[in-house]
This record gives C-alpha cells, structure tokens and sequence, in this order.
C-alpha cells in the first residue's frame, strides 16, 4: 500500500482527494494537515510514502514544509499540487526537493499516475508546467534588488517612495525599473506585477 498525507488549507480540496485515493485498492490516505507546520508534525508521526503539499497556506508556506521535511528526511517524496503554474515557483519547489508538480486543475487526470510514478522513484511535473518552465529557461532572473522593488510597486508604491524605503536615489529606483520591465518583457509598471505574481516571482 502506498500510505498518502495529504497538506491544503481547503477542507474540500482535502475531501476531494480522500474521494479520488479511497477508490484504489493500492493506496490509502494515512493523515491530513491544513499548514505546512502540521505538515511537518504529521510527516514526523506517520512517515508517510508520499506527501502532497499545496504552496500557498497561512502559519508555513508550502515551500518551506517541503524544506524543513526533506531537511530533516532526506528520502521524503512529496508532490506539489497548486494552482500556479509560474516558472519561478516550480523551480523554488523542485530546488527545495518536490519529486512532483501538478496543478488542481488537472488533479482527476493526473494525481493517481504521479503518486504511483513518485512512489517509484521517478519525478513528474504536468505537461503545462512543463511549458512554463521552458518558455522562460533562457529569460535573465530578477537580482534580488529587483524582485524586492516588484514587491514594492506591487504594494502601490511610487518611486519617490521605494526610493525612501530603500535608502537609494530616486533615479536608481527608475534604472531598476527599467530592467524590471525589459527581463520580464513589460509594457508598463501594472503589466510587470502581473507577470511577476503569474511567475511566482512575488506573491500578494
């Protein structure tokens, strides 16, 4: 039997894949948690075979769940399954040691195959993800400067503003700005914060 934990802070997204796994005879749902500390904890206490973890949850990010569990069990085979596909955040995931990432959308199809295929030592990320990651291989990253002054236009700041909360010229925050928009290929400001959060460059 595979033994499954199961991590999202939706109750029905939890119910959903209890359903879907009650319906095989080689797998079954061993525990739930609805953040990545219980996450953890429950990791601790079951050990399960495989781990499914949603990014985005109050207390611990997926992200750092997935750190702190294969930190501390170096042979834990988690699966991420989200909504985003950015390329930026399914590298952080793989980088932090995801054997698998799956977006909700396609969990029907999906999700039964890649635990299997997990459980047996491969690595699998949707088809769509795929995609992603490919489009932007060859793109020049944000440094971390950059990323933090897309946070702070993000949180409606102008220039004059960022350039006060960050002890720099105005006319430096306008030459970050610049290469913001050129990296990401943006027309403007707003255009750059939402490819940024389609990304997984920043969050809100």
């Amino acid at each position: 039997m595979i033994r499954v934990l199961a991590v999202d802070d939706h109750p029905v997204v939890r119910d959903g894949i209890a359903r879907l796994i009650g319906t095989q005879s080689d797998m079954e749902l061993i525990a739930e948690a609805s953040d990545g500390r219980e996450a953890v904890e429950a990791f601790r206490k079951q050990r399960p075979d495989v781990t499914l973890m949603d990014l985005q949850m109050p207390t611990m990010s997926g992200i750092d769940a997935i750190g702190a569990i294969r930190g501390e069990f170096p042979e834990a085979r988690i699966i991420v399954l989200t909504t985003y596909a950015g390329d930026v955040q399914v590298t952080r995931a793989l980088r932090a040691g995801a054997h698998g990432y799956l977006l909700k959308g396609s969990l029907r199809k999906e999700l039964l195959e890649t635990i299997r295929a997990v459980h047996g030592g491969q690595k699998r990320v949707s088809s769509e993800v795929a995609t992603e990651i490919a489009e932007h291989a060859t793109d020049t990253g944000l440094t971390a400067r950059e990323i933090g002054v897309l946070k702070l236009i993000a949180a409606g700041n102008s220039n004059k503003e960022i350039a006060a909360q960050l002890s720099v010229t105005e006319e430096s925050v306008k030459s970050y700005v610049k290469n913001i928009l050129a990296k990401l290929d943006a027309n403007d400001r707003t255009h750059a914060v939402t490819i940024g959060l389609k990304r997984g460059i920043i969050e809100l």
